[in-house]
């Protein structure tokens, strides 16, 4: 007996497409995906030329909150970090997904800082889940441990933004952060949360800290300066 057309129709496309999957892949996360940016790459260049001349104990790696060290951060960079051999490789607008390419394509090469600040993460909060970010950040921290094994990595939470507690980027902030306190193994990854030091009682941030409720001024890079200075020094020794 002839099997019914709505049977063999299947079978025939399964064929004519050379038996293709019948169930979906899933997509491979974005923030995990090692991608470069071409309207940085003079400036990523310049950081691997600074890699190769070496002599770097620590690197400050991140987007362009880590970048404003060489703008509103500048006076407190010149007192607290061109003295301990620091090297500055933050770009704006980067995602995890650009800081995790710079990384395995030469950033690196020619240094083994004895620690690494790294902030990265909230150019992300717009179009990936908290999950996915925190993945693309764990990505990053393995590939420093895997290129530069006996670097310890001071790994800051995301820096809080927008005005309110209750607003949507925050509170992605806040699970990406939960997340990857967990990479914390108290012996070459220290997650530390320095967040609630630029934030009011109630919670608000204000732009006396981050003028436009997401980059430092002066005031906010003394904080974070002070709020690392501990844990750095001791992850110098």
């Amino acid at each position: 007996m002839m099997k019914p057309l709505t049977r063999l129709v299947p079978c025939v496309l399964l064929s004519l497409l050379g038996c293709v999957a019948l169930s979906a892949q899933p997509a491979a996360n974005p923030a995990t995906n090692p991608v470069p940016r071409n309207d940085w790459m003079v400036q990523h260049e310049g950081f691997n030329a600074r890699a190769k001349k070496g002599d770097v104990d620590v690197v400050f790696l991140g987007d362009s909150i880590t970048a404003g060290w060489g703008g509103a951060g500048k006076t407190i960079w010149a007192e607290r970090y061109t003295p301990l051999k620091a090297a500055n490789f933050g770009i704006g607008g980067d995602r995890t997904q650009h800081v995790l390419w710079r990384v395995q394509n030469g950033n690196f090469a020619g240094i083994t800082p004895k620690a690494v600040v790294l902030m990265i993460g909230t150019n992300n909060t717009g179009s990936d889940t908290a999950p996915q970010i925190a993945e693309g950040v764990e990505a990053i921290v393995k590939e420093i441990q895997t290129l530069t094994p006996k670097t310890k990595i001071l790994l800051l939470a995301v820096f809080p933004r927008a005005e309110k507690s209750d607003n949507p980027a925050r509170v992605k902030i806040g699970q990406i952060n939960e997340i990857i306190a967990k990479l914390d193994d108290g012996q070459k990854v220290f997650f530390l949360d320095i967040g609630p030091k630029f934030l009011q009682p109630d919670g608000t941030l204000t732009r006396d800290i981050m003028p436009d409720l997401l980059h430092l001024s002066p005031a906010g890079y003394k904080i974070w300066a002070d709020a690392i200075q501990d844990k750095l020094t001791e992850l110098l020794k």
